[in-house]
């Protein structure tokens, strides 16, 4: 047997062997993990290890949770679930976006319903204690007259402001890095005016698989060219990744060309004072982000089915049709930012294996639809795309079930930034004590 299969014989032992009474520990798990391997199957499958990943990634990291324009004004308010925690995004009546737990200070009961509402005041429907937009606690009937209201506000949540982007940490110590990703994308995201913008039209797509699956497959294009044939009309699939050695001569002095113009594209960009160049931060950190600017295939102004822009009106302060997509990655999401729209995706993970996929396509805020945009063009690319990724990680989640599951080896041309993930997953739970 050779020593790149060497596991064989142990996973064949291991299967045969395990009951659930046998099962390993959460931290024999992540110790087990092979370098530059795909993770062991129960990090994938086992509801201790879900709710392990809702405390870590969603209750103790800062996630993506939404977008500024979404409350635009005083009294607008944004209501999800984050596992079993409940959150309230609203604007207070100064103008200021502010975050709080959608959990009574009475009895805990759910102050707003789930989704989009307005609100003067946030009244409790079980036994209307009420709370100010800043969440102090203003009326608390029949607790007589001795009550002391002022330490029962609502339980504020740390909330930043990226360029337009809403991120929360839910948990007490949030990670001081936010920092660094808020001044990178700051200046990257100005021109593109998110806070100006409005949200044209939301998709909710729950993918049967575990949300590491879906953030898996979301950063790789391995699978983009048998995948998503209205994707690759507009992507560079050079740009993710190719394998020199495996190229005729044609193929790779082509993919050596394409590199080279990437480059020299991106510090023209960077020279006309748009941002370009790749900013990574996915190891031996807290917040996990990557960003890079890349041309756009096909026609080279938007994510279309043709890669002509789909909206007339364009975003922000953007006067140019010609700088690419702005990509940002994250633990829970991925964007698209283009002159004439953008594409958010925030991932919420619901079981160990369901992922909530939530994806909003933005606009400038006076672009009317059927003058300045038509909805299916700025939609198709990316419709298309969420639901053959839906049924990759539905794919994907059967496999890592089956008892013949073993971790395989990532390409290091192509799956390069899925090593980084698991390592920076196994790192961050093992130093929360797991």
């Amino acid at each position: 047997m050779s020593s790149s299969c060497s596991s064989c014989a142990t996973w064949r032992l291991t299967a045969a062997c395990v009951t659930p009474s046998t099962l390993p520990s959460l931290s024999s798990l992540l110790s087990s993990r092979r370098p530059h391997h795909a993770l062991p199957a129960g990090l994938y499958t086992r509801p201790d290890v879900f709710e392990a990943d809702m405390q870590v990634f969603f209750q103790n990291h800062w996630i993506l949770v939404g977008l500024e324009c979404e409350i635009p004004e005083p009294g607008d308010a944004q209501v999800l679930d984050i596992g079993k925690a409940g959150l309230i995004l609203l604007r207070d009546d100064d103008g200021q976006v502010r975050a709080f737990h959608n959990t009574c200070r009475h009895r805990g009961a759910r102050i707003l319903d789930a989704g989009a509402t307005v609100i003067s005041k946030l009244v409790c429907p079980y036994h209307q204690w009420t709370y100010e937009p800043t969440g102090e606690l203003i009326h608390a009937p029949h607790m007589g007259v001795d009550f002391d209201k002022s330490c029962r506000s609502l339980k504020p949540v740390a909330v930043r402001n990226v360029g337009g982007l809403l991120y929360v940490c839910l948990g007490e110590n949030p990670p001081k890095d936010i920092a660094v990703l808020q001044d990178v994308m700051e200046e990257r995201l100005a021109p593109y005016g998110l806070r100006d913008a409005k949200v044209a039209h939301q998709v909710d797509v729950i993918e049967k698989g575990n949300w590491k699956l879906t953030m898996e497959n979301n950063r790789e294009c391995y699978h983009c060219v048998g995948s998503h044939p209205e994707l690759c009309v507009t992507f560079f699939d050079l740009d993710f990744g190719f394998d020199p050695a495996a190229m005729s001569a044609e193929e790779r002095a082509r993919a050596e060309q394409h590199v080279a113009d990437r480059i020299a594209r991106e510090k023209r960009w960077e020279a006309e004072g748009f941002k370009s160049s790749h900013v990574e931060r996915v190891i031996d950190c807290e917040t996990n982000f990557r960003t890079q600017r890349l041309a756009i295939n096909g026609g080279g102004e938007s994510q279309t089915p043709d890669g002509k822009a789909a909206c007339a009106k364009l975003m922000g302060s953007m006067t140019r049709k010609d700088l690419g997509d702005t990509h940002l990655w994250g633990h829970n999401g991925w964007n698209h930012f283009m002159g004439d729209h953008v594409v958010s995706a925030m991932v919420i993970p619901l079981t160990a294996d369901t992922t909530l996929v939530r994806t909003k396509w933005l606009v400038h805020k006076d672009a009317r639809e059927g003058v300045d945009y038509d909805l299916n063009r700025l939609t198709d690319v990316w419709i298309a795309t969420t639901d053959q990724d839906a049924d990759l990680v539905a794919r994907s989640q059967a496999g890592v079930q089956d008892p013949a599951y073993e971790p395989g080896v990532y390409s290091p041309h192509t799956e390069k930034q899925l090593d980084n993930f698991a390592s920076w997953y196994v790192q961050r739970m093992q130093t929360h004590g797991y």
